[in-house]
């Protein structure tokens, strides 16, 4: 039976298409999902149900929408898909698995001031990333990096590995995990058709028939063709946003005690963000001004309309 697809407003759209095939609970993401874990960790797991969801929604910016975790034996898995670079990203996972030890600590009823050990499952922490084919095929990122004091004793390290989602990379992966190759071929064919000019909406489109033409993920385009559409241009819209962010001159990091013209470039940044329908998260990790003074700018913009 066909799925109800629902108006291009609703704000599942906010979600990613990556998280949208590989993060749900129907019978096709579990097989999809544990395809993707095997090819990754090159295993033989033949249960999907042996794996375990309990992502992530909404814990620090709404764009972390986009992350997938699960446990399966006596790991957490949380896999995350970037649009561009973020070096960050040992950071965010960093934070990502305080939040989700949290829950397993509570779920299993684990105690911290025991006077025994409280054993954890191991962290194992994906970035799927679109690169370039100048990219390495996979990388480490590492916690220590960003350290305002260089420290190389290794004593404090989180790291995050990068797969690189460009079309001429991971051949073994793709070849071993037919959904990833998929989606990475869809993408990569929206990319494409924009450099040849085409609309963000004529090239989504594009892609969608050539998918639903090539049978990919078994029908998936056919069915959710709405909805693949949503999430592909609130996507576009994410990037426009930062593109522009970027070319306002603004510097990441910088709110309160800003100089008078770099606040005036983020509250732009901020407005071209929320002109653009994101969430006043968004515009929050877009511009580097915070929650609560985006949130004004809300307030002060729809009394102004």
């Amino acid at each position: 039976m066909e799925e109800k697809i629902t108006s291009l407003k609703n704000p599942e759209y906010k979600d990613r298409l990556f998280k949208f095939i590989f993060g749900r609970e129907t019978e096709e993401s579990k097989r999809w999902r544990l395809q993707l874990y095997n090819a990754l960790n090159g295993t033989h797991v033949t249960d999907p149900d042996e794996l375990k969801i309990n992502t992530i929604e909404n814990v620090i910016y709404i764009t972390m929408h986009n992350d997938i975790s699960f446990l399966v034996d006596s790991e957490i898995n949380l896999y995350e898909e970037q649009s561009s670079y973020n070096p960050n990203m040992p950071l965010r996972g960093f934070l990502y698995f305080a939040t989700l030890y949290q829950m397993y600590l509570k779920e299993n009823n684990k105690n911290l001031i025991s006077s025994s050990r409280v054993m954890i499952p191991t962290p194992r922490f994906y970035v799927f990333y679109h690169g370039r084919p100048t990219n390495p095929e996979r990388w480490k990122m590492k916690l220590s990096d960003s350290f305002l004091n260089p420290d190389n004793s290794g004593d404090f390290q989180w790291t995050a590995t990068v797969i690189n989602l460009h079309p001429d990379h991971n051949s073994a992966l793709n070849k071993n995990c037919t959904s990833l190759y998929h989606y990475v071929k869809f993408t990569s064919l929206i990319s494409e058709n924009r450099k040849s000019g085409m609309t963000k909406q004529e090239a989504i489109e594009k892609a969608i028939d050539y998918a639903v033409k090539k049978d990919f993920l078994e029908g998936f385009f056919k069915i959710h063709r709405a909805e693949v559409i949503g999430m592909c241009l609130t996507e576009f819209d994410e990037e426009e946003a930062k593109r522009i962010w970027h070319e306002d001159g603004y510097t990441e990091g910088l709110s309160k005690g800003l100089a008078e013209g770099e606040a005036k470039k983020a509250i732009e940044a901020a407005k071209n963000a929320l002109s653009l329908k994101l969430s006043p998260e968004q515009a929050a990790q877009i511009s580097g001004l915070s929650l609560e003074e985006v949130q004004k700018l809300v307030e002060n913009l729809e009394v102004n309309a």
